[in-house]
């Protein structure tokens, strides 16, 4: 089932999000759920707070950027591979190499896409959807859409990383998100404003 996602400006989207065990409710269908939601919406990757559903636990599935890389993007990112990967209870351990822009945008903040700068790797330690635990080191577009996700069940939005300059310049845009005035091609929950 496609499930509804959280316009910028609702609270949960500002929540640190909490652990869950193996015994969670509806845990696999909420899963099942959110990879509907991803494709539905033509994202490469969601959080559970994106559903609104605060607990720690984002999918990725940046294999859909690096299987249809361009020549440019070849010789940008090399033979990087990508992942389709569920992540529960997720700690970023390091971060290495310098920062890098790339072009981000988000679902729940549609129609604004921003160059952010994020270090090119990043360690992490999670479970799977089988509660298996990794821990992996990750790099490239993908350690960016970790980066990203993660982000999400720490509270924080891709426009956090902006400058007072440019956040202000978009302030008309994000309050018009947050009213409900944009139209996008899958459901949105909006905050009550």
């Amino acid at each position: 089932m496609v499930l509804p996602i959280v316009a910028y400006g609702h609270p949960v989207l500002r929540k640190k999000c909490e652990d869950i065990t193996p015994d969670y409710p509806g845990l696999s269908e909420l899963i099942q759920n959110m990879w509907e939601t991803l494709y539905a919406s033509n994202g490469v990757g969601l959080a559970a707070p994106q559903v609104n559903v605060p607990i720690r636990l984002f999918l990725v599935d940046s294999k859909q950027m690096t299987d249809h890389f361009d020549e440019e993007e070849r010789l940008l990112f090399g033979d990087e591979q990508g992942i389709k990967q569920v992540f529960i209870n997720a700690r970023i351990l390091e971060v290495n190499g310098e920062e890098w822009p790339y072009n981000e945008g988000c679902l729940s903040i549609p129609k604004i896409r921003e160059d952010i700068l994020r270090p090119q790797t990043l360690k992490i330690r999670y479970v799977d959807e089988h509660f298996q635990p990794h821990e992996e080191t990750y790099s490239g577009l993908t350690a960016r859409v970790i980066f990203h996700e993660y982000d999400h069940i720490e509270g924080k939005l891709f426009i956090d990383y902006l400058k007072p300059l440019k956040k202000k310049l978009l302030r008309k845009k994000l309050d018009d998100i947050a009213k409900g005035k944009v139209e996008v091609n899958y459901k949105m929950i909006f905050a009550k404003v």
